[in-house]
């Protein structure tokens, strides 16, 4: 199978847009990252964790999300293709890099390859519990939100499960803290954000009722689930309940891989 069979049609914005907008497209259309252009050349991605940390450094001040640009927070974290090029191989190159495909003929763009197309157009076989991630980071609702997107920054992940005992109460991703931290740079005084920051806790975002599957949960079910519910992880529960793992869509392709 070549790449030009799965490929979809990338969604982007131009460095000169406002971080505020780039959100609310990504909200919008449901993704975690928009190609970023200027002049018809493309220049690199924006991600869910790029604004993230953009958000949330201390150096922009108390400006708001519609005051910062999209060319603050440009990531070179992709790779060009051709469109005949295997999908194998373009999978070997996810798992390598870890960015999106982008693929490119006559220095056109005509498609881009993220993990959900390669979810949506592969048949796996195995069990969640083979290829998830054992003893993922967790954190509790009483932690402080600042602390948990360090962490997620500091280990290049996108999402934390909340535990609180032994049992999963939660989740939070970068898209929450993202969302949070231009909530308070749009609404909150300057003077007062900072304090207000240090003081939001991970209970107050979290999305509860979290989604799960099991150790024995197929592969094919668990990426099925993912696609559907927008998610791009999903804890995983043995058989009394207890989390014992997480698959992520980059997990699956990781499996793929090896």
């Amino acid at each position: 199978m070549e790449v030009k069979e799965i490929m979809a049609e990338p969604m982007a914005v131009d460095k000169s847009d406002t971080i505020s907008h780039a959100l609310d497209i990504m909200d919008k259309k449901g993704t975690r990252r928009l190609l970023v252009k200027h002049n018809g050349q493309l220049l690199g991605v924006l991600t869910m964790r790029n604004l993230t940390k953009e958000l949330g450094t201390r150096k922009k001040g108390s400006k708001p999300a519609s005051s910062l640009h999209v060319a603050t927070a440009i990531s070179d974290n992709f790779v060009k293709v051709l469109p005949d090029t295997n999908v194998d191989d373009v999978i070997t190159l996810m798992v390598k890099n870890g960015g999106v495909v982008v693929v490119v003929e006559n220095e056109q763009i005509v498609g881009w390859v993220t993990p959900n197309e390669i979810l949506k157009n592969n048949n796996f076989t195995g069990f969640a519990g083979e290829i998830m991630q054992k003893s993922p980071i967790i954190a509790g609702p009483a932690d402080r939100v600042s602390h948990v997107r360090r962490i997620m920054l500091d280990n290049n992940i996108g999402r934390v499960p909340i535990i609180e005992g032994d049992k999963l109460v939660g989740m939070i991703t970068e898209k929450d803290i993202a969302k949070a931290m231009r909530s308070f740079r749009d609404l909150v005084e300057g003077s007062k954000q900072e304090s207000r920051i240090r003081n939001l806790i991970v209970e107050d975002i979290m999305k509860m009722g979290v989604k799960t599957v099991y150790t024995n949960t197929s592969t094919s079910d668990a990426a099925r689930m993912m696609l559907e519910e927008n998610l791009g992880g999903i804890p995983v529960v043995n058989l009394e309940g207890h989390m014992v793992g997480l698959i992520t869509r980059r997990s699956i392709i990781r499996g793929m891989a090896e």
